[in-house]
């Protein structure tokens, strides 16, 4: 049955395509929210990018109709631009001021509802705009095109038994043939089904069908790192294989997800100069003043939130004190061009070739504002994107709605991506009883 479906303000801020992901169903978007959107066409960032955007699709749709009787999408559903009169803020309960914008829209949806025989469906990402809707009758949604269920995400890995015969096999000859429905890329535990300690790990290698050895690690480690459990042994695996151009990293605190993207990085790109430099960003969330309150320089002003960078960065050079003298720490590595850290706000529009880029705390990104990542890979570039979907900052995304999880599930079927999630803590026995206790 046909539905219609009265769209709040955060749902075209946070996808201007969705005007376009309700299938043959109608669309209503009240005035208020054009009036909203209005208010944020000037920012110059991805909500400011969005709402332009937004605003042209809308213009274009007036150009073939009047918006308040109606316009045919391509999809067979109807836009309509619903006002909001005096007579339709008297539906409002009392307890709901008629000049609050989010009451306003309210208003339009129970108006639509008293007269449309069709089921009318507000759809918002505001928690609490929805108990609101709920609260007065209206069936309300969040907005859930781009939504991965976090329980049901992705590993990567996975445990296949076999007999003695096939894991010794693979021992023997370097490979294993299997058939299964197996991911490309992904990482694989043969196990011994008599005997469940003899076991194998390696990589499915989707074209051949066949279970490949892992890329070993340097005797000595990379950069003074060695793989402490099986699903790093799977990432490093993934971080040094060139023809896996997009990796992604999912783990809670502590699992080593950015040590491991580091220290590969600069083993591929300042030891083997597989990629002319390592690029390192992160999304800039900050809990209060923004970026620009803050004194200094670009450099100064971007150090409190690329700290967790340099630290990691420095653990791998031993950049401390010793015998009162500081050694050689993350800033040799810029002045030498082998490294460079920056904030996520100026990439739009670069093209970056050959680089190993990793995306720190991916989960804080919109999946418009990771693709909009991706997409600036240029020739020999490989993405890392590395982070925790259960601690986002980013109000506008939850564990389901970001960036990280909806990239591990769209890149899950490609050759040329890998996916590990990280279980195991590894920093510290403290840090892995705060992961697991609080």
């Amino acid at each position: 049955m046909k539905k219609t479906y009265v769209l709040d303000t955060n749902v075209l801020l946070h996808d201007p395509q969705a005007l376009f992901r309700f299938e043959d169903n109608d669309l209503v978007i009240p005035i208020t929210v054009i009036e909203e959107i209005d208010g944020f066409k000037k920012d110059q960032n991805e909500i400011g990018r969005n709402a332009r955007q937004i605003s042209r699709y809308i213009d274009g749709f007036r150009e073939k109709a009047h918006l308040t009787e109606g316009v045919t999408l391509d999809s067979g559903g109807v836009l309509k631009v619903a006002l909001c009169t005096e007579e339709t803020l008297k539906l409002l309960p009392p307890e709901l001021r008629a000049e609050r914008g989010d009451n306003r829209i309210l208003a339009v949806a129970i108006e639509l509802k008293g007269s449309c025989d069709c089921p009318v469906i507000f759809v918002t990402k505001d928690i609490n705009l929805r108990i609101k809707a709920d609260a007065v009758g209206l069936m309300a949604e969040d907005y859930a095109s781009d939504k991965v269920s976090i329980e049901e995400l992705y590993s990567g890995t996975a445990e296949v038994l076999v007999d003695k015969a096939k894991v010794d096999t693979f021992y023997g000859q370097g490979f294993l043939p299997l058939e299964g429905d197996f991911q490309p890329n992904q990482g694989l535990t043969l196990v011994d089904s008599a005997n469940p300690s003899h076991t194998a790990i390696g990589r499915y290698d989707h074209t051949l069908r066949q279970v490949v050895p892992l890329i070993r690690t340097p005797k000595e480690g990379v950069w003074g790192i060695h793989p402490r459990n099986r699903e790093q042994q799977f990432a490093f695996d993934l971080l040094f294989n060139e023809d896996i151009q997009l990796v992604t990293l999912v783990g809670k605190a502590g699992t080593g997800k950015t040590l491991l993207a580091i220290a590969a990085g600069l083993f591929k790109s300042a030891d083997e100069g597989s990629y002319s430099r390592l690029l390192v960003s992160r999304p800039v969330f900050p809990m209060g003043r923004d970026l620009g309150f803050l004194p200094g320089d670009v450099e100064e002003k971007l150090a409190p939130w690329m700290q967790p960078i340099f630290d990691n960065v420095e653990l791998l050079l031993g950049a401390v004190e010793e015998h009162g003298k500081r050694k050689r720490g993350y800033k040799e590595l810029v002045d030498m061009g082998i490294m460079e850290i920056e904030a996520l706000t100026y990439i739009r529009g670069r093209s970056i070739p050959k680089q190993y880029m990793i995306v720190d705390e991916a989960q804080n990104l919109t999946p418009h504002e990771i693709k909009t990542i991706i997409t600036r890979a240029g020739e020999g570039t490989k993405i890392i994107l590395t982070g925790d979907p259960y601690q986002i900052d980013n109000p506008y995304v939850d564990s389901s709605s970001n960036g990280l999880t909806y990239v591990v599930e769209k890149f899950k079927g490609q050759e040329i991506a890998g996916h590990i999630t990280l279980t195991k803590g590894e920093r510290s026995i403290l840090a892995e009883l705060a992961a697991n206790l609080l």
